[in-house]
């Protein structure tokens, strides 16, 4: 007989948890040095952790627990509960958690390595392969979707180089470039001439490590249909930002996601020709339409059937009527002529455009409706757009807005969480703060449901067990944005 079946089971048992955790901390992926670049902005590097006394927000929508414990042993989350129920290990780092939250690392579906600026009648695009991994990581964003790429090989280097320690910032799902046809002015996007050619793109940056893929604005129904059935026939993802096909359409062909909540929606639109993307009729159809449309109902509940998740992107569309320059506080983000653009342009639109100030609040309302009725809200910020929206400070900013939405902060918890990492099948391995799972978590200082903006007091990022300053990440990274 094995002399371990003869151990006591309380010691068996400890004897295989040890073993998997050594196992899950040698796990392919998980850095095991750092480089000195990447070790300047870890504050907390111990095998074993022990949070003591914090209010926990665990992601599930559960309700908040005061005064709990989370141990941390090799990356993983060990044990939750009561601090008078907890016992430290005597090797264990502790930190005093007093007056502070954790929550999950941030799931954020929607994001890009690159910011866009207007020139010359178009936008022009910049990857930003150093500073925008940072700022998600500092603005707790452990797990990323590039929702579309512009430099898909730059993105995939920037993943791989993240696992390896070499860089600092989230993980990464990485999407293939844009799926659209001709017809946008944007130099550095993607086209493609037909499904034929859709289809052999999907298989061309499958086999190249892409794990998503995105329709855009012109792409038709047999593109759509070709993406996802290359997609699907290797248990990948589709999603879409759309116009030429309306979401009704894309979710009989088998779209798994749509961007932008409602806002890229054409399905309003009178006598919509087929295949032909029409962005003005689209945005006024929906100011036209009245917040409690049976019509939007009857959408809604059709793409709760099919199972579609839709994207919450609200910075993006954040309007500029007595709002911040910046979205979550992040101007001096930005190099200084980029601080001094965005300001003039801030300023010159207020109280101009209250048109996307009504869209924008009905925009909300149709979220909340669709998360109400059952469907998987997912959260994003697209920093896109005017230039307004920055890596990290929108992704803090994102939750603000789900709160003013009508959510309670824990449920802009959940849906900037665990519903992320349903959708990217992951929710077994993060999402939420629960005993086995990996240690993604962020500490706060302070208290989101008292005040949702003190999701801006973040003072620790854990990325695999891994603490990192998120106030010196965002200090290192002022004047940055725009250049690298």
């Amino acid at each position: 007989m094995s002399t371990n079946l003869m151990l006591p089971f309380s010691i068996r048992l400890r004897c295989l948890l040890g073993a998997w955790l050594l196992l899950a901390a040698t796990m392919p992926g998980r850095a095991q040095q750092f480089t000195p670049q990447v070790r300047e902005f870890i504050k907390v590097s111990s095998p074993s952790i022990a949070l003591v006394d914090a209010k926990v927000i665990d992601g599930t929508g559960s309700p908040a627990r005061l005064h709990q414990t989370v141990l941390v042993q090799g990356g993983r989350i060990v044990q939750v509960g009561p601090v008078k129920k907890v016992k430290v290990p005597v090797d264990a780092q502790v930190i005093n958690c007093a007056g502070k939250t954790l929550i999950p690392g941030l799931v954020m579906l929607h994001e890009h390595l690159y910011y866009t600026m207007p020139a010359g009648g178009y936008f022009n695009i910049a990857q930003m392969p150093y500073s925008f991994p940072r700022l998600y990581l500092a603005g707790g964003a452990t797990t990323i979707r590039t929702a579309g790429s512009i430099e898909p090989q730059t993105d995939l280097a920037i993943q791989r180089m993240i696992r390896e320690g070499k860089l600092i910032g989230p993980e990464m799902d990485v999407t293939a470039p844009y799926m659209e046809e001709p017809g946008l002015d944007i130099p550095a996007l993607n086209t493609i001439n037909g499904p034929d050619d859709a289809a052999a793109s999907t298989v061309f940056w499958a086999n190249k490590g892409c794990t998503s893929f995105k329709m855009y604005m012109h792409a038709t129904r047999a593109d759509l249909a070709a993406v996802v059935r290359e997609a699907h026939a290797r248990h990948l993802k589709v999603t879409g930002h759309l116009c030429s096909i309306t979401y009704r359409e894309a979710a009989e062909l088998g779209i798994d996601n749509l961007e932008h909540g409602f806002m890229a929606s054409t399905d309003f639109v009178p006598n919509k020709a087929v295949d032909v993307a029409d962005y003005p009729a689209g945005r006024q159809s929906l100011l036209q339409l009245p917040v409690n449309s049976p019509a939007m109902q009857d959408l809604i509940r059709l793409l709760v059937s099919k199972k579609v998740a839709l994207t919450s992107t609200l910075p993006v569309f954040e309007p500029y009527t007595n709002r911040e320059v910046v979205l979550g506080g992040g101007l001096e983000a930005l190099i200084p002529q980029l601080q001094e653009r965005e300001t003039a342009t801030w300023q010159q639109n207020q109280r101009r455009d209250t048109a996307s100030v009504r869209l924008f609040k009905k925009e909300m309302a149709w979220e909340k409706q669709f998360y109400d009725a059952g469907g998987l809200l997912v959260a994003g910020t697209d920093p896109t757009g005017a230039g307004r929206t920055i890596a990290g400070y929108a992704n803090r900013r994102q939750l603000e807005l789900l709160v003013e939405a009508g959510f309670t902060a824990v449920e802009a918890i959940k849906i900037s969480t665990l519903n992320g990492a349903r959708y990217l099948n992951r929710d077994k391995e993060i999402g939420t703060i629960e005993t086995g799972k990996q240690a993604d978590l962020v500490l706060l200082s302070g208290d989101p449901e008292q005040d949702i903006q003190q999701v801006r007091r973040m003072e620790i990022v854990f990325k695999e067990g891994v603490g990192f300053d998120s106030g010196k990440l965002l200090e290192s990274m002022k004047g940055k944005v725009g250049l690298n």
